[in-house]
């Protein structure tokens, strides 16, 4: 995987890679450009059998202010349809490509989380949030729905309530308030946010790497299924676990009362 980005950082240690959104001075605020060079990076890291947990943050002081809306400032207010579909498409493919990711994902969060920004966080599987967080569907105060996922990610995790309450006032939560709701999977102080991903993504990235891939596609595809289509999908996903190394090597490491070493295959 190449590093040359404008927009945004990749590092990768010990099976971890880290992607940094880097447009510090508008609080990493989404430009075309950005969008793009983020999708290539997950795109990459789906095919790298190296990479065994990926962690989404931003750079400086916030995870990510949404989309720059300077970058509309000079386009005419023509084919308003087209040009919509074409720039949201763009974070759709964004989004699905986190979505899918066959590795689990951390977003670590910090500072403002607003707008689409916030809803990229969403598409990962777990989320921790600092202290300092900020956490906010803004759309409704610039006469927007929410996108990128929004509606989908929200009502999911919160409920239809609650997240139609986000959505229609937009107020801004805080980092404790999100762990309280099940937006975020905990809450750290700041100081502690860094150690606190970390331990996670070394956790993660230590485990049975295919098997957290069939777990994701089993609770994804479990959503909108009744019971019997639920219970075929584990059947089979069960029946491609069970031929995993790591399903081994899990078994043989109880029965030997040993700590599991896991080789992510």
């Amino acid at each position: 995987m190449r590093s040359d980005f404008q927009h945004v950082l990749v590092n990768f240690e010990a099976n971890v890679l880290t992607i940094t959104m880097n447009r510090p001075a508008v609080l990493n605020a989404f430009n075309a450009l950005m969008i793009q060079e983020m999708t290539e990076i997950v795109e990459a890291a789906a095919q790298d059998e190296s990479i065994r947990c990926i962690v989404l943050t931003g750079a400086g002081r916030a995870f990510g202010a949404g989309q720059d809306l300077s970058a509309f400032a000079d386009k005419p207010a023509t084919n308003h349809a087209q040009a919509t579909q074409e720039h949201l498409g763009a974070y759709h493919r964004l989004v699905n490509s986190i979505l899918q990711l066959p590795q689990p994902s951390i977003a670590a969060i910090h500072g403002v989380a607003t707008g689409v920004s916030l809803n990229i966080a969403l598409a990962c599987d777990l989320r921790v949030a600092a202290e300092d967080a900020r956490l906010s569907e803004a759309f409704a105060r610039i006469g927007l729905v929410p996108d990128g996922g929004g509606a989908y990610f929200l009502t999911r995790l919160l409920g239809a309530g609650k997240a139609l309450e986000l959505a229609l006032l937009a107020d801004e939560i805080s980092g404790k308030e999100a762990e309280r709701i099940g937006l975020v999977t905990s809450c750290v102080p700041l100081a502690g946010l860094e150690e606190a991903v970390r331990m996670l993504a070394t956790r993660l990235a230590h485990g049975p790497t295919q098997t957290y891939g069939l777990i994701k596609k089993l609770f994804q595809q479990a959503q909108d299924k009744d019971l019997a289509a639920v219970l075929q999908l584990e059947s089979k996903y069960q029946s491609m676990a069970i031929e995993t190394a790591d399903h081994r090597e899990g078994v043989q490491a109880f029965m030997q009362k040993r700590p599991p070493k896991y080789s992510g295959k």
